[in-house]
Order: C-alpha cells, then sequence, then structure tokens
C-alpha cells in the first residue's frame, strides 16, 4: 500500500519532467531552425550569428561552385554522415545557446579528421601522386574552403 501511494506522485513527477524535456527540445528544435540542417544549403550555416562570416568567405572561396558545408565537414554518406551532423548539431547549439564557445572559431580535432578525409576524398588522385607520405592538407590549404580574418 505504501508503495503504490508513492509511485502515482513519483510516475506524474515523471511524466512531467519527460513531457517539459521533450517540449523544450521540440520548441528549440523549431526556434533554431533544426530542420534546415537536415538539408545540404550552405545558407542553414549561417543561421547562427557566428557563422555568418564562414559562410561570406565561403561564398568568395574556390569550393563555392563544387563544394558546400557536408562535403568538407561530413562524411560522404551513410550512418557516419548522419551521426557526424548530429553530433556537430548538439555541440552547435549548445555552444552557441549558452555562448560557451571561443572566437575565432576553431576546427576541432574529430572534426579536422573528417575534413582531412573528405580532402583526401575529392583530391585522391593528387593524394595519390603524393605517396603515403603523412602530409596535412588542412595545415597547408587552410584558407581553401573559407579564410575568415582573425
Amino acid at each position: 500500500m505504501c508503495a503504490v501511494r508513492f509511485a502515482l506522485p513519483l510516475a506524474i513527477i515523471a511524466s512531467l519532467a519527460l513531457g517539459a524535456t521533450i517540449g523544450l527540445g521540440a520548441f528549440t528544435f523549431v526556434y533554431a531552425r533544426g530542420g534546415s540542417y537536415l538539408g545540404n544549403d550552405p545558407a542553414s550555416c549561417a543561421n547562427c550569428h557566428v557563422m555568418r562570416e564562414h559562410y561570406a568567405a565561403w561564398r568568395k572561396s574556390s569550393h563555392h561552385a563544387v563544394a558546400a558545408c557536408n562535403d568538407c565537414h561530413a562524411p560522404p554518406a551513410g550512418p557516419r554522415k548522419y551521426w557526424v551532423k548530429a553530433v556537430n548539431g548538439f555541440l552547435h547549439s549548445y555552444a552557441f545557446t549558452t555562448g560557451d564557445f571561443v572566437e575565432p572559431l576553431r576546427i576541432t580535432e574529430r572534426n579536422r579528421r573528417v575534413t582531412e578525409a573528405q580532402c583526401r576524398r575529392c583530391h585522391q588522385d593528387v593524394v595519390h601522386m603524393m605517396g603515403t607520405a603523412p602530409v596535412s592538407c588542412v595545415r597547408c590549404h587552410d584558407a581553401v574552403g573559407h579564410r575568415v580574418r582573425e
């Protein structure tokens, strides 16, 4: 009898907490235009004011006509692509919502590895000619996608 007396209020509290979490998450997703990040439109990356300068620099870059954000910053296809997009989306929204990020923005090591792999995938003919030397594309060509002044 005692367990039943406590089970009902706990179930109500848990339901309210779950409902509030889902509601807040849905509101945030809509407010932050979360659906726009599911596609491949580079303009969606400029939804956050912090990314507008990066977007403008990309529009002037040599890759503007051949690569969108996902082409360089996400794996080419499959579950890994959407995993990277989901993790980055969560981390970016958290950082930009809380203001917990440094400027100028810097690529993380995890994302640098993704970008490096994408450089090598698109430019595999050049990479093949270079041999097996462990050379970093983004170390020397950091301005190719979008040079932002510092």
